[in-house]
């Protein structure tokens, strides 16, 4: 009887043991985590959508170029050590992109509690809030704008591009307004341009290059609070252990610390200015 309770002691171990085995392959398999996999690839896959300065592609050899693109570039080989490549993505898709494995890193994104649903975020790079770009001589804008109740009237076309935080933020302040959501920067900008949309929503860095590159027709409106104030961060999979995520906050806090992220976002204008002159 002695021998047979021993017998199940040990089988209740054994089972014990074992079950604890199967639970914890899981477990370190998620703790691996991304830059272990992305260390295996060699390359590390940033999903970019174009918005200049943050992140500028050039159309004749397709590379890019941008505050965020070379922060990806440095992350990738100086900590990570491998190969960086881009991948074209769209502000429809950047995030869709990152959650089915399209690429690693998403570029650029503005750190919403919606995204935060879906993705993981670094710790914000630089800080974003919305303006209105808008022709000074448009007849039917107000002279002074000083509320966006001066703008938001029937009758009004607000450009904008589709699926950036901009979109949302205005969406949820204009009830009257017409919103002309398109896919691109080229687009909307266009659009402000041709006169077929009166004001152009955008982040602030983004329409101070339009108003400098075109100074003797547009100037910006700027909302009191400001509006869309966030944080512009890397998206990283939902699953990305907090270690990974901590090393790329480290590399951030490191290129702050050292300036080296406000001379990327100088050197984004200067070429953003002088590519469109």
């Amino acid at each position: 009887m002695i021998h047979v309770i021993q017998r199940l002691r040990h089988a209740l171990v054994g089972a014990a043991v074992l079950g604890s085995l199967v639970l914890a392959a899981p477990a370190q398999a998620a703790q691996e985590g991304t830059w272990s996999e992305v260390r295996q690839a060699g390359v590390l896959r940033c999903g970019a959508a174009v918005s200049p300065p943050y992140v500028m592609r050039d159309p004749k050899s397709g590379e890019y170029s941008g505050v965020f693109p070379e922060l990806c570039r440095q992350f990738g080989e100086e900590v990570l050590k491998v190969k960086v490549e881009f991948v074209d993505s769209n502000w429809d898709s950047i995030v869709a992109g990152l959650q089915s494995q399209k690429w690693d890193v998403s570029v650029s994104l503005n750190d919403t509690p919606q995204r935060r649903q879906a993705i993981a975020f670094t710790a914000p790079a630089v800080d974003y809030s919305i303006n209105f770009t808008y022709n000074k001589h448009n007849p039917k804008l107000p002279r002074q704008i000083s509320s966006l109740a001066d703008i938001d009237k029937p009758g009004t076309n607000v450009v904008v591009m589709s699926g950036t935080a901009a979109d949302k933020a205005i969406t949820a302040e204009f009830k009257q307004a017409k919103i002309m959501r398109l896919p691109g920067f080229d687009e909307t900008r266009l659009a402000l341009m041709s006169k077929r949309a009166d004001l152009l929503a955008d982040d602030n860095m983004t329409n101070q290059l339009l108003t400098a590159t075109h100074p003797d027709w547009a100037t910006t409106f700027t909302p009191v609070p400001m509006l869309g104030k966030q944080g512009i961060a890397f998206g990283l999979r939902k699953e990305t252990p907090p270690a990974d995520i901590e090393a790329f906050n480290a590399f951030i806090a490191r290129k702050k610390a050292d300036g080296a992220i406000d001379g990327l976002v100088k050197a984004s204008i200067e070429a953003s200015l002088t590519q469109t002159r």
